[in-house]
């Protein structure tokens, strides 16, 4: 692969259109539908796990986290996907969960596509909480029934959630709708992929740019460290880029 969905992200050289947005969610949704449909949650869907070839067409990549999922009772490890992208159930400490943990990665991407910097960098589990929160509102147990039994469920103040159109003030009606409900709270709530895709955002104007008109990086981007918040060349990324792709082809069968 070429290249991956952070980097596009990053490259200050690159104007991500409203089109070209779409056609990068879409391809993911159509992607993740094919895991979901295998019965396997991918649980770490980030954007440098979306590789992109030199035609422009986007993969998923990194299956080291992932796991087969529909077995009734089975439990699961809540310490899966990369904190910024990870759905408050798996802070909670939830066990047994299903392709909710995904959809919200995608919500999570989606913003982050429109913003142009992650949604919700939190610092630590507490503090991604408190992000989540201070957008989306706390929760209840009117909206998430039995929340507050998940084993590290923590009572947040309430608070009034921030209107999507109040951050994405260049969305439509449309794709706020696809993006409450990816990030819905209550994990059963959110869309699966292919109710997502059937959603009028991705049929209504503009068209997704075809794979071969998506922009490829400069080469001058960067990218911003999870671990210390800071702004660093894609390029000390990419170093020692062997190890980074083997580890983007396991597939863990046993957490």
């Amino acid at each position: 692969m070429d290249t991956d969905l952070e980097i596009v992200i990053k490259d200050p050289q690159i104007i991500l259109t409203p089109s070209h947005i779409k056609a990068y969610t879409i391809m993911t949704l159509q992607g993740l539908e094919h895991l979901h449909s295998l019965w396997i949650l991918h649980r770490d869907l980030k954007p440098n796990n979306l590789l992109i070839n030199a035609e422009g067409v986007l993969k998923i990549g990194d299956f080291g986290l992932a796991k087969n999922y529909g077995s009734p009772n089975k439990v699961y490890s809540h310490q899966v996907v990369t904190r910024w992208y990870r759905a408050p159930e798996l802070i909670f400490g939830a066990t047994i969960y299903a392709t909710g943990v995904d959809i919200w990665a995608v919500g999570c991407i989606l913003a982050e596509l429109l913003l142009r910097v992650p949604f919700l960098p939190g610092k630590s589990d507490l503090d991604q909480l408190s992000q989540i929160f201070k957008v989306l509102g706390g929760p209840d147990e009117e909206d998430w029934p039995h929340v507050s039994t998940l084993p590290h469920y923590v009572l947040f103040k309430p608070a009034p959630p921030i209107p999507f159109h109040d951050i994405f003030t260049a969305a439509g009606d449309d794709l706020i709708d696809v993006l409450s409900r990816m990030l819905a709270l209550n994990p059963l709530k959110r869309c699966t992929c292919k109710e997502a895709l059937k959603m009028p955002y991705f049929s209504n104007y503009p068209a997704p740019t075809p794979c071969s008109q998506l922009p490829m990086p400069s080469g001058n981007s960067f990218f911003i460290s999870e671990e210390t918040g800071a702004v660093e060349p894609m390029k000390r990324k990419m170093e020692g880029n062997e190890s980074f792709i083997a580890k983007r082809l396991m597939f863990d069968q046993d957490m």
